[in-house]
Formats: structure tokens, sequence, C-alpha cells
């Protein structure tokens, strides 16, 4: 019996051992592969394409139109007449004042007269000098007035010459707002003039991406219902000021080589690029603090992960820029690097960074 017992007690003991629990996957972790796209500071902006040059044409007079003789669409040429005014008023005022021509050239005349026949009375002594020095200021007085009216009349002519809009350069009118039959105040638009050679897209660009930005820097045009085709472009005027409701800066990128496809009013994205050494565009969620020192996670042999510094130069809306600490061919994690530990083993997801 008691052999028996001793037998069974090596059976009795394995059955109560539990069986091993197998060892649990290493987590996965979303990474990153650092390649040549990310060594530029570029950005892509959405703008209006527009025209460098708009002229809102209006006639300088008042008055009520009577023809207009553009349409929208319609290519005019510089001096080309767009609208007209009643010029009746204007006609009848030319004439008004060339009658005061006429008189004061005849009251002009009469005092000369009277005063040449006064010297020649006080030169023989039958008059006095203060009677000569009255009629010198007739005819000066009657001289001064027919300057006076002379000038008049040529403000008449010119005020009769602008109830007649001419275009002021060439162009194509994208806007009318005025007919026949409508009166108009001074200066009021009629039409709008622009042209089509030269055109720029305006973009509004953040404060943080102003640092490296400057005028005639290289950029990259693509048209929002044509992307596959690139138009090159380059950064014409930048605003020395940001506008006070969204803080940023308006930025004109003028392009280069336009064509019929491009019209005004189209949404374009514009890529300003600017080269900036070995510096890589990463995800600010793969930055962390490890003792005060800006540190990224990357992915090494055997799938482990390992910690080490960088230098950040600047952050930005879509990452950060790193200047140092990474290099091409880098696997670099973007997600969850709080919960990494240095040799943790990870399965590496690839996930795509757009630069």
């Amino acid at each position: 019996m008691q052999r028996t017992i001793l037998i069974l007690i090596p059976f009795l003991l394995a059955a109560c051992h539990k069986p091993a629990e197998p060892a649990a996957p290493p987590k996965p972790a979303l990474v990153m592969t650092i390649g040549n796209e990310g060594a530029s500071q570029g950005m892509t902006l959405i703008g209006e394409v527009k025209a460098r040059y708009e002229s809102a044409q209006g006639f300088r007079v008042a008055g009520k139109i009577i023809s207009r003789q553009v349409e929208i669409g319609s290519h005019v040429k510089k001096g080309q007449v767009l609208a007209r005014l009643d010029s009746t008023d204007a006609q009848l005022n030319v004439n008004a004042t060339a009658s005061d021509v006429a008189a004061a050239e005849a009251q002009l005349a009469l005092a000369k007269s009277n005063l040449e026949r006064q010297r020649q009375l006080q030169s023989q002594k039958f008059v006095s000098a203060a009677s000569l020095d009255s009629y010198e200021a007739q005819y000066k007085s009657s001289l001064a007035r027919l300057n006076q009216t002379k000038a008049q009349t040529s403000v008449s002519g010119n005020q009769s010459s602008y109830t007649t809009l001419m275009a002021d350069r060439d162009g194509v009118v994208t806007d009318i707002r005025a007919e026949p039959g409508q009166v108009v105040a001074a200066g009021e638009v009629v039409a709008r003039i622009i042209d089509p050679s030269q055109l720029e897209v305006q973009i509004p660009v953040p404060e943080s991406r102003m640092t490296n930005l400057a005028v005639n820097d290289v950029a990259e045009i693509r048209l929002w219902a044509k992307r596959e085709k690139p138009y090159q472009a380059k950064v014409r005027e930048i605003a020395p000021a940001a506008d006070a409701a969204t803080r940023t800066f308006l930025v004109k990128v003028s392009i280069l080589n336009p064509d019929p496809e491009v019209r005004l009013g189209m949404t374009a994205g514009v890529r300003l690029v600017k080269e900036v050494g070995d510096a890589y565009l990463i995800p600010s969620t793969a930055l962390t603090q490890i003792n005060g020192k800006d540190t990224i996670w990357l992915i090494g042999s055997a799938n482990k992960a390992a910690p080490r510094q960088v230098t950040v130069a600047s952050y930005r809306e879509d990452g950060a820029l790193v200047t140092s600490g990474l290099q091409l061919g880098d696997k670099l994690v973007i997600a969850g690097t709080q919960k990494l530990l240095n040799g943790q083993v990870v399965r590496p997801v690839e996930a795509s960074f757009p630069q």
C-alpha cells in the first residue's frame, strides 16, 4: 500500500501543475519611414486665381447713361468707348461759356481802346494821371475776366468729354454694373476690366510660416479642377501686416506660364518650397520629452524601440521641422510614444504622412 502511494505521487503532482501561458504578441506601433520627400520645408495653401491688374471704370461726372457698347467678356483696347452719358446739359454749358468768352473779348477790346485814347489825352495833358489809372484798372479787369471765362470754357469742355467712358487699358470686361437709362453718380463703378495676361493666386499665410518666406521664392500652382498639371510660379508680393481678423498675411503668387485653362476665380493650391538642408518634417505626435529633451522613438533591428534626442527647428501646423537626429530610412514611431520602453519589441504598422 505504501509502495503504491509513492508511485502515484509523481502523477498527482503532474496533474496539479498548470501549463505555461503563451507569450503576449508584440503591441502594434504606427510608424513612418523617413524619405527624401521629407527633406523640404514645403507647404501647400489654397487660394483664388485673380488678375494682377484690375480697373474699376466709372464716369467722372454724374448723369444718365444713354448707351453701353460692351458686355461681360468683351475684349477691349485702351481708349475704346465703353458707355456714354446724356451730354445735352454738358454741351449747353460749353455753349454758354463760349458766349461768355466772346463777351469778355469784346469787353477787353473796348477797355483796350479806351485805355489807348486816355493815354494819348494824358500825353497832351488833357486828362489827369488818376483818370488814366482808372482806365488801366478797367483794362486789367477785362483781361482777367477773359482769362477766367477761357478757363471755365476749358473746364466745361472737359466735363463734356467726361460723358464718354473709355477703357484705360487693354483687357477683358469682367463685370457690368450699370445699364442704359440708369442715372449714375460721379465715380460710381460701371464696369471692371482685367488684364488676363498677368494672373496670380492670392493666399493667406499663417504667422508661423512667414519666417523664411520672401519675395521671388519659387512656388508651384495646381488648379483644383485640374490637379495633374503644375504651373510655375513665384512670390510677387507679401503683405507687411497681418489681417486683424484672421491673423494671416496675404501673399500674392504670380503664375509664370498661364494658359487658357487658368481662369479667374478658380481655386488653386500653391506649394511654397524653401530648401533647408537636411531638415525633415515629422508629425508633432512623434515627439516626446525625456529629461526635458525633445526625443523621438525609432524602430531598429528585431523591431525593438529605442529613443533618440533630436533638434527641432520650428513647430508648424502640419508638424515639426527636425534639423538633426534623423536620417533617411529611419523608422519613426508617430503615435503612442509615451507608452514605449527602451528595447520593447513592437509590431510596426506603416503609415503615410503628407509632406
